[in-house]
């Protein structure tokens, strides 16, 4: 089992944690709010936690697919909307992911106090498991903590690299997902149906193999359904396509063709000509 971050002694100790803040956000009259925060709500137990137990916390989160260090991506709205959450904690915004006023931020930290660091994407070496973005992020704390199974697939600096440099443990959030997936892989009860969405099939090709073993059906949402119907020959229009993942669709849509597990797709596609303009990024 992994070590959670109830077994950690925090108090004192710069605590950076790794939260899936990946929020919709949306214009209203000129400011950017927070949409929906139920996955900032999510983390609020491990923060919580920190927060009573006298840890200086640091959170990191990616937010959106910024292609540079656009404004409109900043983690601002979502350390206001924190701050509103949590009453009177200190909630400070960090102008950068790493940097000399970022580690001066840090330093000043008094126990409870939390510093959001800006969107981990902003920094080119984030999705590429850079070693020496995960040693200066490693450097503004003393234990990492990762609270965001959203994200715990990815090789990323803030995922897997930061991990490799500092005392690490498993927040609350992840802790509850790990145990539920457990239990359901430990004692399987029929009828079992896997719902799995997102965008690229080479993120849950793997996942999907394993529960093809034992699963009844696995129903498949979000854009990754586009490359599986690109894989069965229909047009797929202007519709998000992972181009990688279209043929590792097609081995997957055989396995099922030959097994007991059935493998759905979307049957009430509704196509439109138009999208809103209010939403400021997609959710991965």
């Amino acid at each position: 089992m992994k070590r959670s971050v109830r077994d950690l002694d925090v108090s004192g100790k710069r605590v950076l944690v790794r939260v899936d803040f990946n929020v919709p956000l949306e214009n209203t009259g000129g400011e950017v709010r927070v949409a929906d925060d139920q996955r900032i709500r999510a983390a609020l137990p491990t923060i919580k936690l920190l927060m009573s137990r006298g840890a200086r916390i640091i959170l990191v989160s990616h937010l959106g697919r910024p292609k540079d260090r656009e404004p409109e991506l900043s983690m601002a709205p979502v350390s206001a909307h924190l701050a509103e959450l949590l009453g009177d904690a200190v909630v400070r915004q960090a102008p950068a992911v790493v940097g000399e006023e970022v580690e001066k931020m840090a330093a000043d930290l008094e126990p409870g106090q939390i510093l959001v660091l800006e969107n981990s994407r902003f920094e080119p070496g984030e999705k590429k498991n850079d070693p020496e973005l995960a040693a200066k992020l490693a450097s503004l704390a003393d234990v990492y903590v990762d609270d965001a199974f959203g994200a715990a697939h990815r090789a990323h600096a803030t995922t897997v690299g930061v991990a490799g440099d500092l005392p690490s443990a498993a927040g609350l959030l992840m802790q509850n997902e790990l145990d539920q997936l457990e239990g359901l892989l430990k004692d399987p009860k029929s009828p079992f149906v896997v719902v799995l969405g997102g965008a690229k099939v080479t993120d849950k090709v793997g996942l999907i193999k394993r529960f093809m073993g034992f699963a009844d059906a696995i129903l498949v949402g979000g854009a990754m359904c586009f490359s599986f119907f690109k894989a069965q020959g229909h047009s797929t229009g202007d519709s998000l396509v992972e181009e990688e993942g279209v043929e590792l669709a097609k081995l997957v849509l055989e396995d099922a063709g030959s097994g007991n597990c059935r493998l759905e797709l979307p049957t009430d596609l509704v196509i439109g000509d138009s999208f809103s303009k209010d939403a400021q990024h997609r959710v991965e």
